[in-house]
């Protein structure tokens, strides 16, 4: 119990989370294990950020990350990238990561789709987590606001080729850009596929494996191939 409770507590302050607790399912040399895991992580931290933009305390990097265009990523205290993680932070303005983000393994981050027109940026607010294999295509520019959940295999694309012209090639017809935005305290559901112009308000919920494609205001859950709001989570807690 003694070195369960101090190993609680090195965790606690490692990953700023004041409540963390252990399960006593948990076999002590798993523990074991994982703590050399992470402390490796937080090794290859310290030596890989040099070179970034900026980068906060307690980096945590797994096994073959790539970073591209590294003087353009930004990263806040407490991140975690797990392991075949790849960043290219080539664009106008870089990735910007906040403070208590994740980002799962065998994720993509690129703002910039060709050589010959830079993307945007990608921003990630504070205590936003994102699961395994997310691919983020940044051109149009992604915002991701504080405390998002996400689950695997979700994409982001932030643009759209045109095509309007049916005696030209759709390759030389050039693109659009709008943008994404996810807002504060949103759950996303494993899938999810975000297109240019997708918005979704705050405390929301998008089930997963829909395919978001226009705005969505505050406070509703949306779901479908299009998405389309099937509740308002406000109407619902008063009806409780």
């Amino acid at each position: 119990m003694k070195i369960k409770n101090y190993i609680e507590k090195i965790i606690r302050r490692l990953l700023n989370k004041p409540n963390f607790s252990l399960s006593d399912d948990i076999p002590l040399m798993y523990i074991v294990y994982d703590g050399l895991s992470f402390t490796k992580g937080i090794f290859r931290g310290k030596i890989r950020k040099v070179g970034m933009g900026k980068v906060g305390k307690k980096l945590k990097i797994g096994k073959h990350v790539q970073f591209r265009r590294k003087k353009l990523i930004f990263l806040g205290d407490n991140v975690r990238i797990e392991n075949n993680v790849l960043l290219n932070g080539l664009s106008k303005k870089g990735i910007i990561l906040g403070n208590n983000v994740k980002i799962g393994a065998y994720s993509s981050l690129i703002v910039s789709g060709t050589l010959s027109d830079l993307g945007k940026e990608i921003i990630i607010g504070d205590n936003t987590s994102f699961s395994e294999f997310t691919f983020f295509g940044g051109a149009g520019g992604i915002k991701v606001g504080n405390d998002v959940i996400s689950g695997q295999n979700v994409r982001f694309h932030s643009e759209n080729h045109n095509f309007s012209n049916n005696n030209e090639l759709i390759r030389l017809q050039g693109v659009s850009r709008k943008g994404i935005e996810v807002g504060n305290n949103v759950w996303i559901g494993a899938g999810a596929i975000f297109l240019d112009g997708a918005k979704v308000g705050n405390n929301s919920v998008v089930a997963a494996n829909s395919v978001v494609q226009k705005e969505f205001p505050d406070n509703v859950v949306i779901g479908g191939i299009p998405a389309k709001i099937i509740k308002n989570r406000e109407e619902r807690g008063k009806n409780k």
